[in-house]
């Protein structure tokens, strides 16, 4: 064989070796578990823990019968405490919304005060707030009090607040509209004053009291 013939055999040789190293290297690698089944578990899970908080949120509103909640589109209810019929104007992009609030369980038991939550001021749409806040402010007018019936999805979600709201825990939330204004207002009244700088003849005449002078009584 002639030294040509040989280089050919040896090469193909090394094509079949690489060709086969990379078969068994494809045939380690692992199979993606993100498949279709995988993803309508996900979803039926959801569904379910939706489906039982919207359960007990109705047991709630039934027991109170003497509450008109209203349904909102964003999948939460809420009842007012306290109406303002003479205001038309709601929050919006733009202002900023002064309000208290307290956090209860779907028992009545109190999470959060209002005493330890405020104060709350709040650039609308431009924070990062509770979901059901965020949507709930802006349905609310000057001076009223409405208490929202938040499921999990509106408030922490699966994670909680990581202090004394848990995974997935529907919450009640008692909010108190105090006063809302736009951002240049706002901006406006809280101005820092420029200081008032004391004039040559005002410093001329003040004392100044070394390190060294001795004060006496």
């Amino acid at each position: 064989m002639s030294k040509f013939s040989t280089f050919i055999v040896f090469g193909f040789f090394l094509f079949l070796l690489a060709s086969s190293c990379k078969q068994h290297q494809d045939a380690r690698k692992p199979i993606s578990q993100s498949s279709g089944s995988f993803m309508k578990k996900s979803i039926a899970r959801n569904k379910k823990l939706v489906a039982n908080e919207e359960t007990q949120i109705e047991a709630l509103i039934k027991s109170n019968l003497n509450e008109k909640y209203i349904a909102s589109k964003k999948g939460y209810w809420y009842t007012y405490e306290i109406k303002n019929e003479v205001d038309t104007l709601n929050p919006k992009k733009g202002d900023v919304a002064f309000f208290d609030y307290e956090i209860k369980d779907l028992k009545g038991a109190l999470i959060y005060s209002e005493v330890e939550l405020r104060p709350q001021i709040y650039y609308v749409d431009k924070q990062n707030i509770m979901m059901g806040l965020r949507d709930g402010i802006k349905l609310m007018r000057k001076k009223e009090k409405v208490s929202f019936l938040f499921p999990s999805n509106m408030g922490y979600g699966y994670h909680g607040d990581d202090k004394k709201i848990g995974t997935n825990q529907p919450l009640i939330c008692t909010v108190t509209l105090r006063d809302f204004k736009s951002e240049a207002q706002y901006k406006k009244e809280n101005q820092v004053q420029p200081k008032v700088i004391p004039t040559a003849a005002k410093l001329e005449t003040k004392a100044v009291v070394k390190p060294t002078d001795t004060i006496t009584q």
